[in-house]
């Protein structure tokens, strides 16, 4: 389209969009006027006053294509020109940023690399860079994760880790401060995976009008190609913890293929899931089920094997890191009354090490039975009055216990566990439960996952009792705490065979942005025979609450129907307080960032420190100890951010690959306030092998928002031009003649055979 524009009015379109039509005669307009007119009138008046065989219409058409004709001769006479601002040769630079990333060593479908036709365009010999030579003075620069002036291209290496173009533009523009800069050239396949948005490295070129021009290099399409995108592993888990780990996979060219998605820890299988691969451009996530039996830092990752003609296999694999703690999680249950569920909720968890379930259980008024205890004083006085004796807990139990019981002050900061503390509420089935027990009103409503209606208040318990099954929603068939089987399939197959709960309330509705993993449908029982939730949960603040809304899970294990070697009702019960605990925070805890480095890069280790009270501690002594790979340990003083309260920093450079296990203590004067510990896996990247495509939206982007233009590597041979006449730094004003047009001379023939053509089909000539 360009070659016909070019062709019809001599020049390519993007001159006529930086310069300016002018009229280039020397002849004065009027002059030219009162010619045109004194040739024009005897026309037109010869035309208006013509009789014979023509009409009206006949001489208004004649008319029309003769005034045509005369006005075009009359621009043409005018010698209309494009007035251009061009750059003064050699009197300015221009930067060339040439993509120094792994990435640039894919091959395209020509079988070409990226960085065989970067390196041949970057070439001074290239014909396009001794065009830019000519007119230029160029500074080349390379770049991925970091940004380096290079004297020539020959010191590329494409193997940088990361590419940062933000940066790269924002490193370039610095560097040519205080000279004139037409512009800056980019050659990339514009895979930028920088976190900060590339509209902040814009502005300054904005603001002064420096335009980037991009030449986008690799297909705009990944090929046959499987991708493992994002898997979503949990932080920290209890050792023996049942796993659900989504893995987001896109495939290309391979739709309804079966594969097998292996899961390794340490290079040890653990699971392996046959996947079918879903259609081009949809993605599919996979949820994996495994169990780590072994505590400490453990190395996951995620493997598909390469297919046959797969163009890229470097993202068929993911790796993550999982803190497994082989600890004791203390949970508080508070129940109001004596019943079943209590005693076989702790036959269920009596064999698991790693949940200590405490029981408080109001036998009488002011009479309380404690079960599981740490020592004669814990639970003394009942349910805690204090937020030291309440957040010692990671996650709290309610059964049926009437809100009354509470004073405000303890609904308060019931409330606070959730939202300050990040500990998990569950609340459970019950007749003084959930809006049966007055929790509608209080300040536990808001926390709560499912809207509380008003109970009708002439009915009894025994009115409101109905029999629900249970069934697993598509969020509950794959969630930790609901798959109660191997596999999704043998899971909802179990919870069909089940038999009903009971439940006294009557719970419909979800909030915003709650998530239900059970609902029941009812099978026996008066009044309301809707779907009720049994079980859901949603995010509070830090933590979590979660509603179990029936009040005998007990008959999964006793029921008749129920095998005697059945583990349903443990493994659920089991999995699903391992669930509550798995997201609570330590009162002293530390994050890296980021996770997975290369050997060389900087790591920020942050720490928040907070009291027993779970209120933030200034000035405290804090410690981040590394141990590297090779067993070497260094420690490393964490310093408080004033910015923000409780929270320390510190950063330490990984030299070696591996595993760098971070142990943080915190100390207050001599009384220790808490210890934890995070990790960093330092390994080659494979960031640069994810959507290996080019990114050429990016990279149009980058060009349009600061006065530029994209170029493909076809299309390459017009920047020098280009470059000419829409680059900044020193310039002249030049002009081009537009008179000799073809698309005039074409239009002006056009309108001659055609007055001709009328008059021969009319009979006038």
């Amino acid at each position: 389209m360009s070659e016909i524009f070019e062709f019809l009015f001599k020049y390519r379109p993007i001159l006529f969009q930086e310069g300016e039509v002018s009229l280039l005669s020397p002849w004065p307009l009027p002059v030219v006027i009162g010619v045109a007119a004194i040739l024009g009138v005897p026309a037109l008046l010869t035309y208006l006053r013509a009789r014979g065989r023509s009409s009206a219409m006949d001489r208004g058409i004649l008319l029309a294509l003769r005034a045509t004709t005369l006005s075009i001769v009359f621009l043409i006479v005018m010698q209309p020109g494009l007035v251009l601002t061009s750059v003064v040769p050699q009197r300015n630079f221009l930067a060339v940023l040439v993509d120094d990333s792994r990435s640039m060593t894919i091959d395209d479908a020509d079988g070409t690399s990226r960085a065989e036709k970067a390196a041949a365009l970057a070439d001074p010999q290239s014909p396009v860079m001794q065009e830019l030579a000519e007119r230029f003075t160029l500074r080349y620069f390379r770049f991925s994760s970091s940004t380096n002036r290079v004297e020539s291209p020959a010191e590329m290496t494409f193997n940088g880790s990361a590419t940062h173009l933000g940066a790269a533009l924002s490193y370039a523009h610095d560097e040519l401060q205080g000279v004139p800069v037409s512009g800056l050239v980019v050659i990339s396949d514009g895979g930028d995976n920088a976190d900060e948005p590339i509209g902040d490295a814009l502005l300054p070129l904005q603001a002064v009008s420096l335009p980037v021009f991009t030449v986008g290099l690799g297909d705009e399409s990944p090929g046959r190609d499987v991708q493992i995108s994002r898997v979503d592993v949990p932080r920290t888990a209890l050792v023996g913890s049942s796993l659900v780990v989504n893995v987001l996979v896109n495939a290309t060219g391979y739709s309804g293929q079966t594969v097998p998605l292996v899961v390794e820890d340490f290079g040890r299988i653990v699971t392996t899931e046959n996947i079918t691969l879903p259609a081009d451009g949809q993605p599919l996530v996979a949820p994996v089920s495994f169990t780590l039996e072994t505590g400490g830092v453990r190395e996951l990752t995620f493997r598909i094997a390469g297919l046959d003609n797969e163009r890229v296999v470097e993202n068929n694999v993911r790796e993550s890191l999982i803190h497994v703690r082989d600890r004791k999680e203390k949970i508080l249950y508070f129940e109001g009354e004596p019943r079943w569920e209590v005693k076989f909720m702790r036959l269920a968890t009596r064999a698991d090490d790693n949940v200590q379930l405490v029981v408080l259980q109001r036998t009488a008024e002011n009479k309380f039975l404690r079960l599981n205890v740490d020592d004669g004083l814990e639970l003394l006085s009942g349910f805690p009055t204090t937020r030291e004796e309440l957040f010692q807990y990671r996650a709290l139990m309610l059964g049926s216990i009437e809100a009354s019981f509470f004073t405000h002050d303890q609904l308060d900061m019931i409330a606070d566990f959730v939202s300050s503390r990040g500990g998990t509420l569950m609340m459970i089935g019950g007749r003084r439960a959930l809006a049966e027990g007055g929790y509608k009103g209080t300040p536990l409503e808001d926390v709560l996952p499912v809207v509380l209606e008003e109970p009708d208040a002439s009915s009894s318990p025994t009115d409101r009792l109905v029999f629900l099954r249970a069934t697993p929603t598509p969020a509950g068939i794959n969630h930790a705490a609901t798959r109660v089987a191997g596999s999704s399939e043998a899971s909802a197959a179990r919870w069909d065979s089940l038999p009903p709960v009971s439940t006294t309330n009557g719970i419909f509705d979800l909030k915003p942005g709650a998530t239900a993993l059970l609902t029941g449908e009812v099978v026996d029982g008066p009044g309301d025979d809707r779907d009720r939730v049994i079980l859901a949960s949603q995010r509070y603040g830090k933590g979590r609450s979660v509603v179990l809304a029936v009040q005998d899970t007990w008959v999964w294990q006793m029921d008749s129907s129920i095998a005697a070697e059945d583990m349903t009702h443990e493994t659920f019960w089991r999995q699903l307080l391992r669930w509550l605990v798995a997201e609570t925070p330590d009162a002293v805890e530390a994050s890296a960032s980021p996770e997975s480095v290369e050997a060389g890069d900087p790591v920020t280790v942050t720490a928040q420190v907070l009291d027993a009270g779970f209120v933030e501690v200034n000035g405290a002594s804090v410690t981040a100890r590394v141990t590297s790979p090779d067993g070497g340990v260094v420690e490393v003083p964490m310093e408080w951010s004033v910015e923000n309260d409780g929270e320390y920093s510190a950063m330490f450079t990984p030299a070696q690959d591996g595993i760098f296990e971070v142990a943080v203590e915190a100390r207050r004067d001599s009384v220790v306030l808490g210890a934890t510990e995070s990790s960093v896996r330092v390994a080659p990247s494979g960031a640069e092998y994810r959507d290996p495509q080019q990114r050429r939206p990016l990279l149009e982007r980058v060009a349009e928002d600061t006065g530029g233009r994209y170029y493909t590597a076809d299309g390459v041979d017009e920047l020098p031009e280009d470059l000419r006449f829409t680059g900044g730094g020193v310039t002249v004003t030049e002009e081009r003649d537009l008179w000799d047009m073809p698309f005039l001379f074409l239009l002006l023939g056009g309108l001659m055979m055609a007055e001709w053509g009328y008059r021969r089909r009319r009979g006038l000539v």
